[in-house]
């Protein structure tokens, strides 16, 4: 099965070119003109991952990767930033919202297609290590405490039950509701939560998450 790529772009010749690129690679393609009708286009589709410039009408890129970020079919779609070459500032922004990646525009067809590329594959074998971790005998994590995860990677106790709470696969806003802080104190904890552990998405940290909080259940069983 082809895998799904939506476009959100509002200048059309750029969005016809990227789309034309990545079918000629093989993909399914989906565009949306601006941020609003992008989210909706994301509900609607689920793709396999996201290209999404980062000056819009309607909704800028950021408001777009917070909001699927913030959406359980969404939060861990890979997502790319399409910038213009003196937007790095507002790249690092967006980053920070959760953005795996940036290509700077005009984007080139091989670094166009290598980017993908390396995204879908980094994200399935994220996932396939967590599905099979989950499907071994005796895996057991315990999300009754973030003290494992705090002790393990040197986290500040707040961080530690950010983290908890993205490995049991709640949103940023749902975290907010729980720890009663804003939704941006939740991605600045996050963010240091990434550098931390050396990763740069939600499923790579959930991965690492999963086999520290269920170490004790293994040793008990060995």
């Amino acid at each position: 099965m082809k895998k799904k790529i939506l476009i959100i772009e509002d200048q059309a010749p750029m969005r016809r070119n990227i789309a034309l690129l990545l079918e000629l690679a093989g993909y399914e393609v989906v565009t949306a003109e601006n941020g609003r009708t992008g989210i909706e286009a994301a509900r609607k589709h689920r793709p396999d991952l996201v290209l999404c410039d980062v000056m819009m009408p309607e909704m800028d890129g950021h408001g777009v990767v917070q909001a699927l970020r913030a959406e359980e079919g969404t939060a861990t779609t890979p997502f790319i930033f399409l910038t213009a070459r003196g937007d790095k500032a507002d790249v690092r922004i967006g980053m920070n919202f959760g953005a795996d990646d940036y290509l700077t525009k005009p984007v080139m067809r091989d670094d166009l297609v290598a980017a993908v590329q390396a995204r879908l594959a980094r994200a399935e074998a994220v996932e396939q290590k967590v599905q099979a971790a989950a499907e071994n005998v005796g895996f057991n994590p315990d999300f009754s405490s973030a003290e494992p995860l705090r002790s393990a990677y040197g986290l500040t106790p707040r961080e530690a039950e950010v983290l908890l709470w993205v490995t049991q696969g709640k949103s940023n806003s749902e975290i907010s509701s729980i720890l009663g802080n804003s939704e941006a104190t939740v991605k600045q904890h996050l963010s240091v939560v990434f550098q931390k552990l050396g990763v740069e998405s939600r499923n790579a940290a959930t991965l690492q998450a999963l086999e520290v909080l269920a170490r004790p259940q293994a040793s008990k069983q060995g």
